[in-house]
């Protein structure tokens, strides 16, 4: 077949350890031999982030901007031990964090589905997508250690100069503090972007923080979704056969547990990472976790749910055989090639990106799989195959739906 064109090219943001290792495979074995790949490469591997100072960071943001659509590998986001593994000059913020703070909008985080691989949780029989503010709490914050004794307050100076102060705490000693902050306009684009979801999916939409002891914070994000429901969307809502509701985080984990899934799950940032880790090990693996952001303006920026695969990357280093579990980059992939050929009005670059999933999903259920999934499917009969081969028996697969 001839190699599908592309007219706009995708924003590419490689990543670190052995996310960045399969990234390069599956380039060189299921993406090359069938397009003519176009995209801006921008280097997010920490290495690079320290060289610039993290400007890389910042300008594949306002790349995605430029061109609407971007796909990114994992990366790491450093702590103490990684400050010194990789000598850098500060301890750069979550590149993550970085990105989403550009872009604003929303996470939406669903599991893959795949016969052979069943949830921990024995209700569950339909996806939970996860929905995720993407803006501002803990990745935005701000954080200092307190020496000794004294008086830590939270202070606000109007643009007039007037001041408004709240006691943080009397302090006797040591400690820790940790300021802050998220902004209306975000927060009313996360609750519009998970209305807009839930219709356009035709699921219910759930929504949960911990307003009865964050009485300020958490409950400006509960009232501003319930003002734009009642406002835009209750109508639409009841015309959808579908609900929308407001719990605590801890009534919606319970209820989650006890559920049969099917809907989406609207949390703050650092819950909606939290929880999308458990959805996506409950349902199987933290490979098997897609993961877009959708921006208000109408961005999309495609990534894996999951992490660098850290211990698997020194195994590689030390030449030692991986079986690392690349479905959900490869998913990142096709979810932004789709995307990039929905908005270019090429059906022959969406119809590439849906048999690359399906060839995917048919790879593991006919028994060929990563480690990671031959411990836990129920098929009878498996073959464990390591990180390249796996890949190489997805195109295998590819190819034979094309020969088709």
């Amino acid at each position: 077949m001839d190699k599908i064109k592309m007219t706009t090219p995708l924003v590419e943001m490689d990543g670190d350890e052995m996310t960045r290792i399969l990234w390069k495979m599956i380039k060189d074995e299921l993406l090359y031999p069938f397009i003519d790949l176009k995209t801006e490469y921008y280097d997010l591997g920490l290495e690079y982030r320290n060289e610039t100072d993290d400007k890389v960071t910042v300008d594949s943001a306002l790349a995605t901007k430029k061109y609407g659509v971007a796909v990114k590998c994992a990366t790491i986001t450093p702590n103490a031990a990684r400050m010194t593994e990789y000598n850098l000059k500060e301890m750069w913020k979550s590149p993550n964090g970085t990105i989403r703070a550009i872009l604003d909008g929303t996470v939406f985080r669903a599991p893959i589905i795949v016969k052979g691989v069943d949830p921990t949780v024995r209700t569950w029989k339909k996806p939970i997508t996860i929905a995720r503010h993407a803006y501002g709490d803990v990745y935005k914050g701000t954080e200092m250690k307190i020496p000794g004794a004294g008086k830590a307050e939270l202070v606000f100076t109007a643009e007039d100069g007037t001041e408004t102060r709240e006691l943080i705490h009397d302090f006797d000693g040591a400690g820790i503090i940790q300021g802050m902050h998220n902004v209306s306009k975000s927060i009313e684009s996360f609750a519009r972007s998970c209305f807009n979801y839930a219709l356009d999916t035709k699921q219910d939409l759930w929504f949960s923080t911990k307003d009865t002891i964050s009485k300020k914070y958490d409950h400006t994000f509960k009232d501003i979704f319930q003002d734009i429901y009642d406002a835009e969307y209750d109508a639409r809502f009841k015309e959808a056969g579908i609900e929308y509701f407001y719990t605590l985080i801890d009534d919606a984990v319970a209820r989650v547990i006890r559920s049969e899934g099917g809907y989406i799950w609207a949390c703050k940032n650092y819950d909606g990472d939290v929880m999308s880790d458990m959805v996506a090990t409950a349902f199987g693996s933290l490979a098997m976790m897609t993961s877009v952001l959708v921006s208000p303006d109408g961005n999309y920026e495609y990534e894996a749910a999951h992490g660098t695969v850290q211990r698997h990357y020194y195994k590689h280093l030390a030449g030692e055989e991986t079986s690392t579990n690349s479905v959900a980059t490869i998913f990142a992939w096709t979810g932004a090639l789709r995307k990039r050929g929905e908005l270019d009005g090429i059906s022959e670059l969406v119809c590439f990106a849906n048999k690359l999933e399906k060839a995917t999903i048919d790879t593991i259920e006919s028994g060929k799989m990563t480690k990671d999934l031959a411990l836990i499917t129920t098929l009878p009969e498996v073959t464990i195959l390591n990180s390249e081969n796996f890949i190489k028996e997805i195109r295998v697969t590819l190819e034979k739906s094309y020969e088709k």
